[in-house]
């Protein structure tokens, strides 16, 4: 087997949810070791548990709670990360320095430090104090103006979170990763500011070039991608199933035409015109609506006109391709058995032959965390009676 390209990263991670804990999830994939930090346990608090398949279920991970307000919280959390190589962190911005786990004091400590602080709107800027979810970046990004519409005209809500996903979590361990690297080079470490939103604008640099440049304004319908032209789309079929259509290139084109058995002397040349779309698209919806999905996947998915079917979760999980390519593996929970879930998909990733081992988020190794990181036992022992650790 192939060795892991992160073996040796150790990750000191602070967030718990959103763009903080897929960075660390792809940094596990990649074969580094997460240390988690969470809050120790109060009475009346809430705290956020991510239930046990979220995440990856946590693969790679060991768990740590401190209370990072206290003296020997804050000093245990500063020992980890002397003895790592990356934290990442999602307070607001000016929490992580007033709590004494900021940038500038845990580089101090450890000059090698990468450090990676992940929020919606970056660390300066008007908005860098609001608080925000997924759907708030794809919003002021201009991802949700440029998408499609609901029947009132507004925005459609995303099928995933893409922000958090793309915009937050890939920026933020493709950052991490660059900085691993140009610190072999320097042997310094490095500040990161992930700020969803530019991730979001970054995502949308076509059409924000495109406007900066010629001053057109995009949106819905203005261009090829985003539903301008009929043969990008999506059409309902006989079986209110839908089928996706993408014919960009004029050969596609030509054989998505030949498929459908549409007038190629009326529709072949007329591929960019506008004035023949209403036409073409009222062609193609009534043709798709003839039959099911499955009999026009099955004709046009190896027809070379670019057409795929619209699949849900529970079908795609079971597709050929996706079996082909064992993206579905399997796990075993300390509590939950057996289950399924996807396995290391990322290019360069290592598969096990095993089923994962995923912790048990109701239990910590913080004992042992502490002590790998140069604690006595007696200073454990301490920080745990005192409620500082747990």
């Amino acid at each position: 087997m192939s060795s892991d390209l992160l073996a040796g990263v150790s990750v000191l991670d602070f967030g718990t949810v959103g763009p903080a804990a897929r960075a660390s999830a792809i940094l596990a994939d990649y074969g580094a070791t997460i240390t988690k930090v969470g809050a120790v346990p109060r009475a009346g608090a809430v705290t956020i548990t991510p239930p046990a398949f979220a995440y990856s279920g946590g693969r790679g991970t060991r768990r740590v709670q401190l209370d990072l307000k206290a003296d020997k919280g804050r000093a245990a959390a500063q020992a980890l990360a002397a003895a790592s190589d990356v934290v990442i962190e999602s307070f607001r911005p000016g929490v992580a320095d007033r709590l004494g786990i900021g940038w500038n004091e845990l580089s101090t400590q450890n000059p090698r430090l990468v450090y990676c602080s992940t929020s919606g709107y970056g660390q300066n800027g008007p908005a860098s104090q609001r608080a925000g979810h997924d759907l708030n970046y794809l919003a002021v990004g201009g991802f949700l103006d440029c998408s499609g519409r609901r029947d009132d005209g507004g925005p459609a809500l995303p099928g995933a979170t893409v922000a958090d996903i793309a915009a937050g979590g890939m920026q933020a361990a493709m950052a991490v990763m660059a900085a691993l690297i140009g610190r072999g080079n320097t042997g310094e470490g490095r500040y990161l500011d992930v700020s969803i939103v530019d991730g979001v604008v970054a995502m949308m640099s076509l059409y924000v070039d495109e406007y900066l440049v010629t001053g057109t304004e995009p949106g819905p319908g203005h261009n090829v991608l985003t539903g301008r032209y009929a043969w990008y789309g999506i059409y309902r079929c006989a079986d209110d199933g839908w089928i996706s259509v993408g014919a960009i290139e004029p050969r596609f084109y030509a054989n998505l035409l030949r498929e459908l058995d549409l007038d190629s002397e009326r529709f072949g040349s007329a591929q960019y015109e506008d004035e023949a779309q209403d036409d073409l698209r009222a062609a193609m919806t009534k043709v798709f609506a003839t039959r099911s999905r499955g009999d026009w996947a099955g004709q046009l998915g190896d027809a070379d006109c670019c057409v795929a079917p619209v699949m849900t979760i529970p079908e795609m999980t079971i597709d050929p391709h996706v079996e082909a390519r064992g993206l579905v593996g399997r796990a075993v929970h300390p509590t939950d058995g057996d289950l399924a879930q996807l396995d290391r998909i990322w290019a360069g990733t290592v598969r096990r032959d095993a089923p994962e081992s995923l912790p048990d988020t109701s239990s910590t190794d913080t004992a042992e965390l502490l002590a790998d990181a140069g604690w006595t036992g007696t200073e454990i022992t301490a920080a745990i009676a005192e409620g500082a650790a747990a």
